[in-house]
């Protein structure tokens, strides 16, 4: 799976928000951008998406800024990707559940649907409570312990 320079920004950046949380202040998309080292246009588009799919809150004004329409404990780092990227995985456009194929290839679809499955199990369990908080669930940390995870194979 390639993660997007943007994908991984959004990330990145609701993270961020999720960290400013607590204080209920909005936080400014510059102060955003230089937290996380992203280019602050590229930032605003991507605040735009998360705006435009009822993740995040913009405000105007001298105390204006952006924040999280929900806690982050109810936001997954899925609903973060989905909202920038689409669907978490697609082949050519479709979902795996749409693809048929015929002859030596017939099963492949299953093959996306599991990979589907297991990107699920591991990006819709981790919130963005979890990122800022620096504590991920067990089941994630788990895949990280084997020391062939950590090969770029």
């Amino acid at each position: 799976m390639r993660i997007s320079a943007k994908a991984d920004y959004a990330v990145r950046a609701a993270a961020e928000l999720a960290a400013a949380a607590p204080g209920g202040r909005p936080v400014k998309g510059e102060q955003l951008a230089s937290a996380q080292g992203i280019p602050q246009k590229f930032l605003e588009n991507i605040l735009s998406d998360l705006r435009t799919t009822g993740l995040v809150l913009s405000r105007r004004g001298a105390d204006g800024g952006y924040s999280l329409t929900r806690a982050p404990a109810e936001i997954s780092v899925a609903e973060v990707l989905r909202a920038v990227e689409g669907p978490l995985a697609a082949v050519q456009g479709t979902r795996p559940e749409g693809l048929h194929y015929r002859g030596a290839a017939a099963r492949l679809p299953e093959v996306w649907v599991a990979l589907r499955a297991n990107l699920r199990a591991v990006l819709e369990r981790v919130t963005l409570a979890d990122l800022a908080s620096g504590e991920l669930p067990d089941s994630v940390v788990a895949l990280t312990t084997d020391s062939d995870a950590w090969q770029p194979h």
